[in-house]
């Protein structure tokens, strides 16, 4: 987007950042490079060290600390030229395996919406945004709250806004897809050279996420994961890949999970990776032939590099994601009873005919591409008439 004022626009972005996650802090830097430079951005961040060290040095930040200074975000509100909701599950009711209310995510945004509207007057937009799970007829009538204060709202999948049309939503609401679907592969990679899987075990890929929708099933879905692993091990060579997307900031992190997952399926080869961004995320994914995920963006970005997914569908939007990708077929959904049999029966399927999965991933993927970057087109020219 050309700037034509003298000034730059101010846009606070808000989302989940600095709570160690790739697959967030992998949301911001794409806003960040779709909506330009020539902006001038506020960000919300637990941690304001480590999301500035992600930040791309020619994008012009300033970052307020969300857990430390609440009247920084107040302030930054009543200056801004537009406020930015950027991407993410930011509409929905927690899960019990988060510990927190039901409702704090709603009650928490239903307050920054407010505010602004009363306190600012800034256009606001929700972007490629997810909406659900909203199980509770007062979780809708919040969400409904939320959305009828938004300038422009988009969701990512048909879900949202089947849940939109629910809910009662007076504002169009745009259908899309995830953000990260509009970036290219060299992005991803930092500009660094597509890595090649080399020839020699059937290389497996691992995204695990303890945080599913039923918390007690978790004992029975990673023994049910390990079972198929060890007997494919049996019968073939083949080494699994740990790819934690949340290392640290809470108990049950990924890279801990993948560890215990690790010594279920001993003495199968398993090798662990410690990724810091999504340019290492990227080249874990490269080296191997597949990958099994529960993580969004591990879906996306090995989708997006043409390297083909097994989801562990563990809440809707990787139901979502998958059904986007044509996946539905291979996909396994944790909500539910998993058999063994199901687990392997995927994993042979994408394994004995990698190029046409391969090509079937690339063709799906290229498909929400362009979703995703005629969504932005809308939401740049949402900002320019912000300013004219």
């Amino acid at each position: 987007m050309t700037n034509t004022h003298s000034t730059p626009t101010r846009i606070v972005m808000l989302g989940t950042h600095g709570q160690y996650n790739i697959g967030d802090e992998l949301l911001l830097a794409t806003f960040l490079h779709q909506l330009g430079v020539q902006n001038d951005y506020v960000v919300n961040t637990y941690d304001p060290a480590d999301t500035q060290a992600r930040l791309d040095p020619d994008c012009r930040v300033e970052l307020i600390n969300t857990a430390g200074d609440r009247l920084a975000l107040l302030r930054h509100l009543r200056r801004a030229d537009a406020v930015v909701f950027a991407g993410g599950s930011i509409l929905k009711e927690l899960s019990a395996a988060t510990g927190r209310d039901r409702y704090a995510t709603l009650l928490m945004i239903l307050a920054v919406v407010t505010a602004t509207r009363w306190i600012g007057r800034a256009p606001m937009a929700m972007l490629n945004i997810g909406v659900g799970p909203i199980r509770t007829g007062r979780g809708r009538w919040l969400a409904g709250l939320i959305m009828n204060q938004v300038t422009l709202v988009t969701v990512r999948d048909a879900g949202s806004a089947a849940l939109c049309e629910q809910i009662g939503v007076r504002r169009p609401v745009v259908s899309s897809t995830d953000a990260v679907f509009s970036v290219e592969p060299e992005w991803l990679r930092g500009g660094d050279a597509r890595a090649v899987a080399s020839d020699g075990p059937l290389r497996i890929g691992l995204s695990l996420n303890h945080d599913i929708d039923v918390p007690e099933n978790w004992e029975n879905v990673v023994s049910t994961l390990a079972q198929p692993v060890r007997e494919l091990a049996a019968e073939r060579s083949i080494e699994v890949h740990g790819l934690p997307m949340q290392s640290r900031g809470k108990t049950h992190d990924d890279a801990t999970v993948l560890r215990d997952f690790a010594e279920r399926i001993a003495p199968v080869p398993f090798v662990e990776h410690r990724p810091d961004d999504i340019a290492a995320v990227a080249r874990i994914i490269e080296q191997c032939d597949l990958i099994v995920a529960e993580r969004l963006h591990a879906i996306i970005t090995s989708a997006k590099l043409g390297v083909p997914v097994v989801p562990l569908a563990y809440d809707v939007k990787v139901r979502q994601v998958a059904t986007a990708l044509g996946l539905d077929g291979v996909s396994i959904d944790l909500s539910a009873p998993i058999a063994a049999d199901q687990v392997r029966g995927s994993i042979v399927q994408v394994a004995d005919d990698l190029p046409a999965a391969r090509a079937a991933i690339a063709h799906n993927s290229a498909a929400q591409t362009e979703r995703a970057r005629a969504g932005f087109g809308q939401a740049r020219a949402w900002l320019a008439g912000v300013r004219s």
